[in-house]
């Protein structure tokens, strides 16, 4: 098992990331609103109020989704059909493993 993340950081390609996990059988997902550490730096840390003008028309928000995934097919599939989102600058997509879950909801 895997955990699979995607750090989204321009928001108006989230519902094609979610039609790929759909596409892929993946229907459980969560999903965060956050924030990166520079664009955290950069408007609320005085300090470093001069890289504004770096991220000039870039948000400061991302949206972090992630699913435990039982299937390395899945996770190939969620690439490949994402693959066309290659424009620098859109996110990160990556896996970790995962050697415990529990499931509460089958006791439901």
């Amino acid at each position: 098992m895997k955990l699979l993340v995607v750090v989204l950081n321009k928001e108006e390609f989230l519902e094609d990331i979610l039609d790929a996990f759909i596409e892929a059988d993946i229907t459980k997902a969560t999903i965060l609103d956050s924030e990166g550490m520079i664009g955290f730096l950069t408007y609320e840390v005085p300090l470093f109020a001069d890289l504004k003008d770096f991220m000039k028309g870039e948000k400061p928000y991302n949206k972090t989704i992630f699913s435990v995934v039982d299937d390395e097919k899945k996770i190939k599939k969620v690439e490949k059909l994402i693959e066309d989102l290659s424009e620098p600058g859109i996110g990160i997509l990556f896996t970790v493993p995962i050697d415990y879950v529990k499931d509460f909801t089958k006791n439901l």
